[in-house]
């Protein structure tokens, strides 16, 4: 069973006069990444440092401050808490006083893990990403469905129908498959969308 978080937090303290901020957010993919760490870009800051973990994939930022003093002690912070699909990012504002190796690593893992302490801590619910067809007659009572079930779709109209790619829980396959056979008669079928890993 993993755990992510289930909203954006924040937590700030003072460490010898440098200023930390930490904010830790949930993340599905690398793009939700991109899109944080460039809303969240801050010129004023003297180092952003970070790590995420998504599934088996992770990867941490320095920011300029010594190699393995801030990216790996966060993202040490999130494993130690069992979470996945996490961010942490935390800002530092310098304050003259020069913390060494050890004072980093206890600044920057203590802030991170501060601010998941007030994280609410969620399941992680595997999703699949799965595709059917449809004809356009049809599409109504399927889009009714994917709303009803809160399921994120992208649908693609072509000349022949509707096209959709969805992303599931694992526990909404089948019901939904059994659907598809049922109002096309037969004639479509729901398709699981192997992604792959990249371990």
């Amino acid at each position: 069973m993993s755990f992510t978080i289930a909203s954006l937090v924040s937590f700030e303290e003072e460490i010898k006069k440098s200023r930390f901020q930490a904010f830790a957010t949930p993340v599905e993919s690398e793009q939700d990444i991109k899109d944080f760490l460039e809303a969240y870009r801050d010129t004023t800051t003297t180092h952003q440092c970070w790590a995420w973990k998504i599934g088996h994939n992770v990867r941490f930022n320095d920011d300029g401050e010594p190699s393995g003093t801030a990216g790996r002690p966060i993202l040490a912070t999130i494993e130690g808490n069992e979470l996945t699909n996490v961010l942490v990012l935390v800002n530092r504002w310098y304050g003259g006083i020069k913390l060494g190796t050890g004072g980093l690593v206890r600044a920057y893992g203590g802030c991170a893990g501060q601010c998941l302490v007030l994280a609410e801590k969620i399941e992680l619910i595997e999703k699949k990403k799965v595709s059917f067809r449809c004809n356009f007659s049809e599409w109504a009572i399927f889009q009714y469905e994917l709303n009803q079930q809160q399921i994120d779709y992208q649908e693609d109209y072509t000349a022949e129908g509707v096209e959709v790619i969805a992303q599931m829980q694992k526990h909404q396959i089948e019901p939904f498959a059994l659907k598809i056979q049922d109002i096309s008669r037969g004639r479509e079928a729901l398709k699981i969308i192997d992604e792959p890993q990249d371990d």
